[in-house]
């Protein structure tokens, strides 16, 4: 490609950019974002080339456009670009719920909304900002593929080829299959997160009990770390699939309760070593895709 623009360069739009460039699939990337002091200093890190000085002279001639803004402002700035989108130009994106990016391109694009190819690469971090990019981020990592019925195969081809020249293995979903996997995968867990960071934040000893949190806590709130305004996007934009998770879970809570107000000790344990084995199986599965912890 000769030319791709970013909106959004910081780790998830920002390693786009530098695996592309790494791997000499593009020549030239032009960021594009709401901070003129993050496009500085994705400049100076090298991310892009230039920073976009305006949609219209910012597309012109882009064989790809990446959208790696939170999923809220997909609709506005698709609706931005619309105009200036030439025929041979391929938009795509990263945000974490499919659905909503699919109703708002269909929205803001119109007729030109075969040209636009949803994706989401099962990859990031709780770091952000042009300085949280990585080249290697998305090497071995799943990208999923929620392709339009309007799309066609050389346009789906292109996005697909760009996600692998970072190194990713391409999978394929429905929008509604992907926001209903991730749901149960991703998005309640980083509700959890937060929830349990915020409830022990909220006690009058807070300071004592973060001062004896370690390694467990440490790694079941990682993700708490991530950014707040993508996440409540996130969470906004798949709510009915959100909620549908977190009524299962509370059934489980409340059975797991039971079963320590009656001392049902087996019980509890049975639970354990499901999830244990669940959970073993699982790190055995993805080994040969992407290092477990990711």
């Amino acid at each position: 490609m000769k030319k791709i623009v970013v909106f959004g360069v910081g780790l998830i739009g920002g390693s786009f950019a530098l695996a592309l460039k790494r791997a000499g699939s593009v020549q030239r990337v032009v960021g594009m974002g709401r901070s003129l002091s993050s496009m500085e200093r994705a400049l100076q890190l090298g991310i892009i080339d230039e920073i976009g000085q305006s949609d219209e002279a910012a597309l012109q001639d882009a064989d790809l456009v990446m959208l790696a803004a939170p999923v809220a402002q997909t609709e506005a700035i698709l609706a931005r670009i619309a105009p200036y989108l030439g025929a041979n130009t391929v938009v795509t994106d990263a945000g974490s719920t499919k659905a909503n990016v699919v109703a708002a391109a269909r929205a803001a694009l119109g007729d030109k909304v075969a040209q636009f190819v949803p994706g989401h690469p099962i990859a990031g971090g709780e770091q952000n900002g042009p300085e949280a990019a990585l080249v290697d981020l998305y090497q071995g990592k799943k990208v999923v593929i929620t392709a339009l019925p309007e799309n066609q195969p050389a346009d789906i081809a292109r996005v697909q080829q760009a996600w692998q020249s970072c190194g990713a293995v391409i999978h394929t979903l429905t929008p509604a299959e992907h926001d209903a996997v991730f749901a149960s995968v991703s998005h309640l867990p980083h509700l959890l997160a937060f929830a349990l960071v915020d409830d022990i934040a909220s006690k009058p000893h807070a300071d004592i009990l973060f001062q004896y949190a370690a390694s467990g806590f440490r790694d079941f709130t990682r993700i708490a770390g991530s950014s707040p305004e993508m996440w409540r996007d996130i969470s906004m934009a798949n709510r009915a699939a959100l909620l549908h998770e977190m009524d299962a879970y509370l059934v489980q809570l409340i059975r797991m309760r039971k079963m320590l107000v009656e001392r049902d000790a087996d019980g509890i344990e049975k639970i354990y070593a499901n999830a244990q084995q669940a959970r073993h199986s699982w790190l055995n599965s993805i080994e040969p895709v992407a290092p477990a912890g990711n």
